[in-house]
């Protein structure tokens, strides 16, 4: 999910290639968060993606990241396919299909599923949202509304404002904890590019009682083009 993101912030950040062009992004990341919650129970992640981004605005590609669920799945693999279009210099739409896949355990792949996601992009700002009709592998539908807003300082810093519902559509199949079908996630987050390198560092928080603490999160990224 994460890299999805990314790959949308990085389209918006360049002019679009003038032919197909290929990269992979390498992450070293203090925890793997969704929306605030922990999937490496609150220890390190290495993850790292290919991406192909096309002339037209198509873009496709994969994302992989170590999990850890207190079963034996210990390793997440994503694709996407989507579409990025400029409307104009300050607006911008994303439309695209995903699909999460679960590996490491005799039963990984029960929890794996399909979703299509859109986002509309103003200035600094974006409004994103993601629907799932198997969240999960549970039968129950799933969708994610999130809106962030990015401000610039200097040309390698900027910072991050961002919060985020995630709901259940069927608390009998699925629910977040006992008696919450949905729950808010926000975060600040400062971006900083240093020799070619991205780090980031943010504080995020959930409503959520059982889980999803407030914590700090520090990622490394470092992405080659191919």
């Amino acid at each position: 999910m994460k890299r999805i993101l990314a790959l949308s912030a990085c389209l918006l950040s360049f002019s679009l290639p003038a032919s197909a062009e290929w990269s992979s992004t390498f992450t070293l990341a203090s925890d793997y968060l969704f929306n605030g919650v922990s999937q490496t129970d609150e220890s390190p992640a290495l993850q790292a993606s290919i991406d192909w981004e096309g002339k037209s605005g198509w873009y496709a590609g994969a994302w992989a990241s170590n999990v850890d669920f207190g079963d034996d799945t210990n390793l997440e693999v994503d694709l996407y396919l989507g579409l990025w279009q400029e409307l104009n210099d300050n607006q911008y739409l994303d439309f695209g299909f995903a699909q999460y896949t679960y590996h490491g355990g005799d039963f990984s792949d029960e929890g794996n599923y399909a979703e299509v996601y859109g986002a509309y992009g103003f200035g600094n700002t974006e409004i994103r949202a993601w629907y799932a009709w198997d969240y999960f592998g549970t039968n129950a539908g799933h969708y994610i509304i999130m809106a962030t807003h990015t401000i610039p300082y200097t040309d390698q810093l900027s910072f991050e404002l961002g919060i985020d519902r995630s709901a259940s559509l069927d608390d009998n199949n699925f629910e977040w904890e006992a008696g919450n079908a949905a729950y808010v996630h926000y975060h600040a987050t400062a971006h900083y590019s240093l020799q070619h390198f991205d780090i980031s560092l943010g504080i995020h928080s959930t409503d959520l009682d059982t889980y999803g603490d407030t914590r700090l999160l520090l990622m490394v990224n470092k992405t080659i083009g191919w």
